[in-house]
């Protein structure tokens, strides 16, 4: 006689007649969700003898009760957030998270997914800078299943949880294209970073519609404030007639750093140079201009991702949403349309 299958997260779903990221929420973050529901997917749980993935599992003998998290760039607050999502959802699951910080380098990548493996982690959170198939490979063939953050498989086989880059872009390209703006420039780092290409291709995209009107990519090996304040300073040095009217920027590091150079050099924002960041990090709305910016619902990606793969921890994974994507939200301030346009 065959073993009982042991009850998971899909069934409850099913008895409550709820989504399973809302089971999840009533479970481990009821704040998230009504009273009701809360009831309603309790009661479930205890109708079925559900026993959650932490107690069900007791951190399976071996195996270290860790889950790992790559990011391209922790200093970023972006990067931070996401981490700070998967480790709300690994929190309330008993597991923690092991953060690895790319630092924009694909070696340093490759060295902290090698560890994930010889630290055997229950599975693996990746948002990826280079090409990291082969380790991924190494990883799901040791058993350890992994989920992609900020970033989807174009090969249909890894869960993923991602934004429209293409739409981010071309939402901050329109709106500097409303507002009269013909001469634009992006400016980037790192164009082999799938995000950012699909940000410029995105902007691309909203200008083709545009008759007259131009993009110049300008690009750097940095994402930082100060290359953004460097990129902002040659900026504000070519002649005005040559100088772009419009700036998208890769990230707000970038943005806010560009705000500084033009400003320094007596460019005004935005009635001289439009600016448009990406991220909508906290710093947006108190930088020296305040930061027009696509957001990204960063905390609520990284916990969507961590949610994942703990639903195939449990093992249901199956019946799954396998590819998750947000879209964009443009939050306008003064970098783009002064104070008055706000008001």
């Amino acid at each position: 006689m065959s073993a009982m299958r042991r009850v998971g997260i899909r069934d409850v779903a099913a008895r409550a007649g709820v989504s399973i990221s809302t089971v999840s929420n009533a479970l481990n973050r009821p704040h998230l969700v009504s009273e009701t529901l809360v009831e309603r997917v309790r009661s479930a749980a205890d109708q079925l003898g559900y026993v959650p993935l932490q107690a069900a599992q007791q951190l399976r003998a071996g195996r270290s009760g860790l889950l790992g998290m790559t990011v391209i760039n922790i200093t970023n607050p972006f990067f931070a957030e996401l981490v700070a999502g998967a480790e709300d959802a690994a929190s309330a699951a008993g597991l923690r998270v092991l953060v690895g910080n790319s630092s924009d380098d694909i070696a340093k990548e490759r060295d902290h997914l090698e560890l994930f493996e010889r630290v055997q982690v229950e599975g693996a959170l990746v948002s990826p800078f280079g090409d990291t198939g082969p380790w991924l490979d190494r990883l799901r063939r040791r058993g350890i299943p992994v989920v992609l953050v900020d970033y989807s498989d174009d090969a249909g086989v890894l869960p993923s949880v991602s934004l429209d880059d293409v739409a981010g872009g071309r939402m901050a390209a329109e709106h500097l294209l409303q507002l009269g703006r013909r001469r634009l420039a992006f400016v980037g780092a790192r164009d082999e970073v799938r995000q950012i290409r699909e940000r410029l291709a995105g902007a691309r995209s909203a200008v083709a519609s545009h008759p007259g009107a131009t993009i110049e990519p300008v690009w750097d090996t940095h994402t930082s404030t100060q290359a953004g304040r460097a990129f902002g300073t040659w900026l504000a040095q070519r002649p005005p007639d040559e100088r772009p009217d419009g700036i998208l920027a890769a990230n707000d590091h970038l943005a806010i750093g560009l705000l500084h150079g033009l400003v320094s050099e007596g460019v005004r924002v935005p009635e001289d140079v439009a600016v448009v960041g990406y991220d909508d990090i906290e710093f947006a709305a108190v930088a020296a201009v305040p930061l027009t910016s696509v957001r990204q619902p960063a905390r609520e990606m990284g916990r969507a991702a961590a949610d994942l793969l703990l639903a195939h921890l449990a093992g249901d994974a199956a019946d799954e949403r396998r590819d998750i994507v947000y879209q964009p939200e443009l939050v306008v301030r003064a970098s783009t349309v002064g104070d008055a346009g706000l008001s």
